[in-house]
């Protein structure tokens, strides 16, 4: 079997995931406790492109300033160049893109497709394993399914990669994984190639309530929350310190055993090694506070808080210590840790010197408007008095959130060299007038608006009336 007998709607239907190296051995990887086998690699290939000139455009960079009738260069999958009068290349396609803007590919950091997919039912319930307040052990890629037909509904609002997360039950919910926004017939197939794993962890009212409310189950408060949160990292540093002195057994020549193998701990360890970056459900600024005390006691740090509608209380801290706040646009009071949002906490986390400001979905249907979110969050900071400008909101959907996933240096920004994800907008992509009419992943188009032959479907879609997912 080969690529080209998947379904024709994979237009990113990729090769066969490769066979494990035939000399891998059990030993072999036990004695790599901070590693997992080299099994679960990307098989992501990209789709076949051609040099692409986009001309005449309004080019928001997310590394700088705008430029107004500018032209992006795309050719073997990278940005070759930005600017005005660009070179054109021998047989390159050329896009006159006037009246039109250019940005890179909108970057999601919290999103749940996949593991909770459409239709919304219990049989695609994968997100949350509500069988112990840690789960470390849990990957959130081996519950993706890839054909859940709101991966390409997010294609259609601009989407070019997104981070995959398990849910905020537990306090620590497992590995999280970013992937490119793709159709693949595993998740290894989507994965983004070199992404970090991220470690989702939560505080506050989730994990107590899910506990909580059966009695004699732990936690039951915030303190216990902590406690459990605190045990782990001591555990893993017990773990840690068992496989250091069997090494040094063994280094001594001495026939040792290897201590049994523990999948959670791998993963914390993986965070201590600063391998994985620690992704936090956190809302309450004092919640965030005591969890950055945490991470200074086992000596681990925070990537990005996630949904922290407090984060405008503390946004110094943040900045100071180096955490991205990844944040609704508006959305506040639906519970009692939430009740303080405000309209202005983006602006004002952006606001905070090498403030890291990001505006993520947590949303099937927000992740298809993640340009409008930002354009509210633009707006409210307008209306407390910030000049915010459209170079400055483009950089919480895109650069931002790549620097939170480590995945920064690949993508996130139009820079010669940089993946060559691209959206073409029919105008002001912060306007809700404005769409994503064209969708380049590694320079490859891989959606067009006015092209039915480009705007791929998964084959659980197939067949069905009408669109699946909530495509609004």
């Amino acid at each position: 079997m080969t690529a080209r007998s998947c379904s024709l709607v994979f237009l990113l239907c990729l090769t066969l995931i490769p066979s494990p190296s035939p000399g891998a051995d059990k030993k072999a990887a036990k004695d790599r406790p901070f590693e997992p086998p080299d099994l679960y690699v990307s098989t992501y290939k990209p789709l076949p492109s051609r040099p692409t000139v986009i001309t005449n455009a309004t080019v928001l960079t997310a590394a700088g300033e705008r430029i107004e009738g500018g032209a992006v260069l795309m050719r073997d999958g990278k940005i070759a160049a930005v600017g005005r009068q660009l070179p054109l290349p021998a047989g390159a396609l050329v896009i006159d893109a006037r009246g039109k803007w250019v940005t890179p590919g909108v970057i999601d950091a919290h999103s749940h497709l996949g593991v909770y997919a459409s239709p919304e039912v219990d049989a695609h319930g994968d997100g949350n394993e509500v069988t112990d307040p840690v789960t470390a052990d849990v990957w959130a890629e081996h519950s993706i399914w890839p054909q859940d037909p709101q991966i390409p509904l997010a294609l259609a609002g601009g989407v070019t990669a997104q981070h995959i997360l398990p849910g905020s039950a537990n306090l620590i919910g497992g590995r999280s994984v970013t992937i490119k926004n793709v159709l693949g017939r595993s998740a290894e197939d989507m994965k983004f190639p070199g992404a970090p794993y991220g470690l989702k962890m939560a505080c506050g009212e989730n994990p107590k309530r899910t506990y909580g409310t059966e009695k004699g189950r732990f936690p039951s408060t915030r303190m216990g929350n902590i406690a459990g949160t605190r045990e782990a990292w001591a555990e893993a540093l017990d773990y840690r310190q068992e496989w250091a002195e069997y090494q040094s057994e063994k280094d001594a020549g001495k026939d040792e055993s290897p201590p049994e193998r523990n999948l959670e701990m791998e993963s914390l360890l993986g965070v201590l090694d600063g391998k994985i970056l620690v992704q936090n459900h956190c809302y309450r600024a004092d919640e965030m506070l005591e969890m950055i005390q945490v991470a200074r006691e086992f000596g681990y740090k925070i990537a990005a808080f996630h949904h922290a509608v407090e984060a405008y209380k503390i946004a110094d801290v943040l900045a100071e210590n180096g955490i991205c706040a990844a944040l609704w646009a508006d959305s506040w009071g639906f519970k009692m840790e939430a009740f303080d949002g405000i309209r202005e906490n983006v602006a004002l986390v952006d606001h905070a010197k090498n403030g890291c400001a990001i505006v993520h979905s947590d949303s099937a249907l927000g992740i298809q408007r993640l340009n409008q979110e930002a354009g509210k969050a633009m707006a409210a900071g307008r209306r407390m008095g910030f000049p915010l400008r459209e170079e400055d909101a483009i950089r919480w959907i895109t650069i931002n959130p790549a620097k939170a996933l480590g995945i920064a240096k690949q993508t996130g920004s139009l820079e010669p060299g940089k993946m060559a994800d691209v959206v073409i907008w029919s105008g002001n992509p912060f306007s809700v007038y404005s769409k994503a009419e064209q969708v380049y992943i590694d320079g490859a188009l891989v959606y067009d608006r006015n092209d039915p032959a480009r705007q791929p479907r998964t084959d659980f879609s197939l067949g069905l009336p009408g669109e699946v997912g909530g495509a609004q």
